[in-house]
């Protein structure tokens, strides 16, 4: 399979994947396991990071009214919702960048095509989902301490099968944080990362020498930017009003399709 056409199928994968509490970076090691892909570690992860790049700009223009008021909260100095939650979301990236600094050639080697790593780690995001479908609903706004401890399950949620969008809701929900509030800051948390990291990489030159073509890593944010886009509302929707025990099951059933296969 082309290098191009591989990009433009894990940028469908990443744009359907991403707003679900599935692991969007767990199936992506997946559908490259299944194509074939001969990508090394640095390639893979880099690949991966563009495709979240797609999505995180499809979450700006979805909460682009929220992000003005992040903004705006950012530069107002005051303390107000806007600059609470402003602060939230900051204090929350925390952990991840501090893991992606220290553990840079740990986590590459996460992104090798390990799919019996996955299987293990939808486990650990089925266990997840259903530890938070038994918590009762409340109206609890999220803090700066609640935000920090949801900052570590995004942290965690680095390794390909930790679902990132279902560790940080489920953590929050957990925590007794409003689903709905869990589900906006969780989609709106990631978006400063994503950035920062893409910001990095084109700083450092990664890109430039990776041995992944321009063209590839061009189709592969573009389509997941658009499918992200047409998908984002309706899966912000599911997941704010459907069982998260029902993602739990399917997670479970990847998992043991992904054993089954290996012992195979």
């Amino acid at each position: 399979m082309s290098e191009n056409l591989l990009a433009v199928i894990l940028g469908i994968v990443q744009g359907l994947t991403e707003f679900l509490p599935v692991s969007s970076s767990g199936h992506i090691e997946i559908a490259k396991y299944f194509f074939g892909t001969d990508l090394g570690a640095e390639e893979s992860i880099l690949l991966t990071v563009v495709l979240h790049f797609g999505t995180a700009m499809s979450t700006v223009v979805v909460f682009w009214k929220d992000i003005g008021k992040l903004l705006r909260g950012l530069f107002e100095f005051k303390n107000n919702e806007h600059s609470r939650f402003t602060l939230a979301i900051i204090i929350s990236m925390i952990p991840a960048t501090a893991a992606a600094l220290l553990m840079e050639s740990q986590i590459e080697m996460m992104f090798s095509g390990e799919i019996i790593l996955v299987a293990y780690m939808l486990i650990v995001t089925g266990l997840l989902l259903i530890l938070a479908d038994k918590t009762k609903p409340t109206a609890t706004k999220v803090t700066n301490n609640n935000a920090f401890l949801v900052g570590i399950a995004q942290a965690l949620a680095i390794a390909p099968g930790i679902s990132r969008s279902g560790a940080t809701i489920a953590t929050s929900v957990i925590l007794n944080i409003d689903r709905e509030q869990a589900a906006r800051f969780s989609f709106l948390m990631v978006v400063p990362l994503i950035v920062g990291k893409m910001i990095l990489d084109l700083s450092s030159g990664s890109i430039a020498d990776s041995e992944t073509g321009w063209l590839a890593l061009v189709l592969g944010f573009f389509v997941a930017f658009i499918t992200g886009m047409l998908a984002c509302k309706w899966m912000i929707i599911l997941v704010k009003n459907a069982k998260l025990r029902y993602f739990s099951f399917y997670c479970f059933a990847v998992a043991i399709f992904l054993f089954v296969l290996e012992m195979i």
